[in-house]
């Protein structure tokens, strides 16, 4: 039997030393222990994939918490059942003892603990889904109040018209007035061509 352990957080921002301290506690090999830094919509993940591909039956997996495991409802089910059934690994959730396979392995150990992981991964789904709709409502409601998103529009100056017309005529280079308008050369051609076309008036 070989231990590994899972950690996942969201973004590359977010710091997964908490989890890994947790799993390395446990004896597990700093080798054996996977890091993903991506949403956990799905199981698309490089860390998690080259885990399962290592995992043999009989071996035990270690995850601090079930939401570290995903917080899509069916694929949580799906990969569930794909790791204690299919390919025979044992699963253990450090704050919920209850979804730990190695014991109770009778037929109502594993009612209560298939009961106890759907709640929870129907909990972590909805938890993403709240989060979603808060972000949109926070991005509609910034929106609405005026905030822009995105980078700032820069505006030509007030002598872009001048400039052109000295370029147009060969007066100035295009190096020239670029490094007097301080846009870029993509940014100039849009502008260029808004300001034809009545938009910048």
């Amino acid at each position: 039997m070989k231990l590994y352990g899972y950690v996942r957080v969201s973004t590359g921002e977010q710091n997964e030393d908490r989890q890994t301290d947790a799993l390395m506690r446990l004896g597990i090999p700093d080798a054996c222990v996977f890091v993903d830094k991506l949403s956990g919509k799905d199981f698309q993940r490089p860390a998690y994939r080259e885990m399962t591909r290592r995992l043999r039956a009989g071996d035990l997996v270690y995850v601090t918490s079930i939401d570290r495991l995903g917080r899509n409802y069916e694929e949580i089910q799906t990969q569930w059942r794909v790791l204690t059934k299919e390919k025979g690994v044992d699963i253990a959730v450090l704050d919920m003892p209850l979804l730990d396979t190695r014991v109770n392995k009778d037929l109502m150990g594993t009612f209560i603990a298939d009961l106890v992981l759907q709640i929870l991964s129907f909990v972590a789904q909805s938890e993403r889904e709240t989060i979603r709709k808060r972000q949109a409502e926070g991005i509609a409601a910034a929106k609405a109040r005026g905030v822009q998103f995105g980078r700032p529009i820069k505006k030509p100056p007030q002598d872009f018209a001048k400039l052109v017309s000295l370029w147009e005529r060969g007066k100035l280079s295009l190096q020239e007035v670029l490094a007097r308008t301080g846009l870029t050369q993509a940014t100039f051609y849009r502008r260029l061509r808004e300001t034809r076309s009545g938009k910048n008036k």
